[in-house]
């Protein structure tokens, strides 16, 4: 499974009208701790495949969605669970952390 990226237009389908675990990554380009963050979400996508969705959120365009949940700095990344944001983490965080907080929630 891919990671989605979403925007303010498509954010309530893919992220609060799902029925299940998100992890909701809000990132921009031009940030480095971002850039360290991306492959290892690539890699969580494949081991949490068929059990949770990841989704990215560039700041930089969608920063509608970035104000709506307090997003002040980068990367920060919400889990939610069944829409409703259960956890958030702020900066770069080791796989083993996210897993471990991932698994927690299913």
């Amino acid at each position: 499974m891919s990671i989605v990226h979403v925007n303010e237009s498509n954010f309530k389908q893919e992220v609060l009208d799902d029925k299940g675990v998100v992890l909701v990554d809000f990132w921009a380009t031009w940030c480095g701790p971002c850039q360290m963050l991306g492959p290892v979400l690539e890699e969580l996508a494949t081991d949490f495949e068929g059990r949770l969705k990841i989704c990215k959120v560039d700041v930089d365009e969608n920063q509608q969605l970035a104000s709506q949940f307090q997003v002040f700095s980068i990367p920060t990344m919400i889990i939610f669970k069944d829409g409703k944001p259960v956890d958030q983490m702020v900066g770069f965080s080791p796989k083993p952390v996210l897993s471990a907080k991932l698994e927690k929630q299913l």
